[in-house]
C-alpha cells in the first residue's frame, strides 16, 4: 500500500494536503457532500483537477481526509486524572465540531466504518487510540476501556446526528403541534409522540447532552470499577 502523503508535502505552486482538503471541507460545509467533486475542487483553488489526485487517488480517499481534518481538532488530555470529567469534555467538542460541520456528521459516522479498523486512516484512529489511553491510565483494563470507549463513541455520534434532526417545520406556528409538523399523525396511533410537542420544541442540545453524559457516566460507574493504577 502507498502511504499517505501528509499536510506538509507542498507542489512546486504551494498547494498541500492540508490546504487540498480544507477546500474540500468549505465545500461540503457549504453546500453538501454530493457537492464535492475533484472538478468543483480543483476550481474553487484554482487548480487542474487532474493534479489534485496526488493527495487523495479517489472520492472515498478525499472523504477519508477531510474526516481526519475535522477528527484533528478532537483533542483528548490522556494525563487527566478525572477520566469522566474528561470524556465529558470530549463529547462537548465533538458537539461543537458537528455543529461547526453539521454536513461532515453522517462522515464522521460512517466513513471510519467503511473499512477494516487496520486500514482506516490513522487520523480517525488517534482520538479511540487517546481515549484507550486515558482509560487505562485511570486503572481500567484494556478490555474495559475499549468498552466504555464503545459505549461514549456511540453516545455521541447518535446524539449529534438526533440534534441535528431536531428541525422544527414552520418558525411561524405558536401551537408547538403544528411547528413541528405533528399534527398530520393519526391521534389514535401516535398520542404519546404528539403530546411530547412542546418537550420536542423546547429541545435543548446542550442540556440534552450533558443528562445523556450523567446517565452514561453513572452506568459505567456503577458497572465499571478501575484498579487504582501502580505507584510510579
Amino acid at each position: 500500500m502507498t502511504p499517505r502523503t501528509t499536510g506538509r508535502t507542498r507542489d512546486s505552486s504551494g498547494l498541500s494536503r492540508e490546504s487540498t482538503l480544507r477546500a474540500a471541507l468549505a465545500i461540503i460545509d457549504a453546500d453538501g457532500v454530493e457537492a464535492l467533486s475533484m472538478r468543483r475542487l480543483g476550481h474553487a483553488l484554482d487548480r487542474d483537477p487532474m493534479s489534485l489526485y496526488r493527495y487523495a487517488g479517489t472520492k472515498a480517499e478525499l472523504l477519508d481526509g477531510v474526516v481526519e481534518a475535522v477528527l484533528a481538532e478532537l483533542s483528548v488530555d490522556t494525563t487527566d486524572g478525572d477520566w469522566a470529567t474528561q470524556l465529558r469534555t470530549v463529547a462537548r467538542h465533538f458537539r461543537a465540531l458537528a455543529l461547526a460541520h453539521p454536513n461532515v456528521v453522517p462522515l464522521l459516522v460512517t466513513r471510519p466504518l467503511a473499512t477494516p479498523i487496520s486500514m482506516r486512516p490513522l487520523g480517525t484512529l488517534r482520538p479511540l487510540e487517546a481515549i484507550l489511553e486515558l482509560l487505562i491510565n485511570a486503572g481500567f483494563s484494556e478490555v474495559e476501556a475499549l468498552h466504555v470507549y464503545r459505549s461514549f463513541y456511540g453516545f455521541i455520534q447518535g446524539h449529534v446526528l438526533n440534534e441535528l434532526q431536531e428541525v422544527v417545520e414552520n418558525q411561524d406556528e405558536t401551537d408547538d403541534l403544528l411547528r413541528l409538523g405533528l399534527h398530520r399523525l393519526p391521534i389514535r396511533e401516535f398520542p404519546r409522540l404528539r403530546s411530547l410537542a412542546p418537550a420536542l420544541v423546547a429541545y435543548d442540545g446542550a442540556a440534552e447532552l450533558e443528562r445523556g453524559m450523567d446517565i452514561l457516566l453513572t452506568g459505567l460507574k456503577a458497572q465499571l470499577h478501575p484498579s487504582t493504577p501502580p505507584a510510579a
